[in-house]
């Protein structure tokens, strides 16, 4: 019974999410409409630390949980949150040159960086850190055990952090995978 409620409960989030934004496509090379860089790369930035952590602005439907659930978890990482309900979120995507191949229910900004979907905070701060030519990170759709994205059994769908570099992508990072 407890299964069965639980079950219930993650259909409807999903549901409330996935009404926001439609099923990305397969992955592939998104030459169609890369994602803009906005990095500056003039200026050297020192190694990123949980003391020095940036705002991340969260751009997220009103109704959307599991990307209310993502913000906790950059808080809890040591991240500044701004959230920015919108009641068309493709909009912010097509702004920003998103592929729907790269689609997730929520878009974040970071210091220039575009982070899209449920993405790791750990893999922000790499990213951070490591300061590449690229316009962010995308995990696309909500790969189920991701940060917001998580289930009371602890299962975690593998999934790939994919670092997009002009129109196309390369794995960042993976998740999920058994080792």
């Amino acid at each position: 019974m407890i299964r069965s409620i639980l079950l219930l409960t993650l259909a409807f989030s999903l549901a409330a999410c996935a009404s926001e934004s439609s099923a990305p496509a397969p992955i592939e090379e998104a030459a169609d409409a890369p994602i803009v860089a906005q990095v500056d790369e003039t200026t050297p930035v020192p190694p990123v630390t949980n003391a020095s952590l940036p705002t991340i602005t969260v751009y997220k439907s009103p109704t959307c949980g599991c990307c209310s659930l993502w913000g906790e978890h950059l808080e809890a990482s040591g991240f500044t949150v701004e959230t920015v309900d919108v009641d068309d979120i493709n909009a912010v995507k097509q702004e920003y040159g998103i592929p729907q191949e790269l689609s997730s229910c929520h878009t974040g900004v970071v210091d220039g960086y575009i982070i899209e979907g449920h993405v790791p905070a750990e893999d922000i701060v790499r990213l951070l850190d490591e300061q590449p030519e690229a316009a962010g990170l995308a995990v696309p759709g909500m790969p189920l055990g991701s940060p917001g994205m998580e289930v009371p059994d602890g299962r975690v769908q593998p999934y790939d952090v994919y670092l997009v570099t002009g129109g196309e992508t390369t794995v960042f990072a993976s998740h999920g995978a058994e080792g």
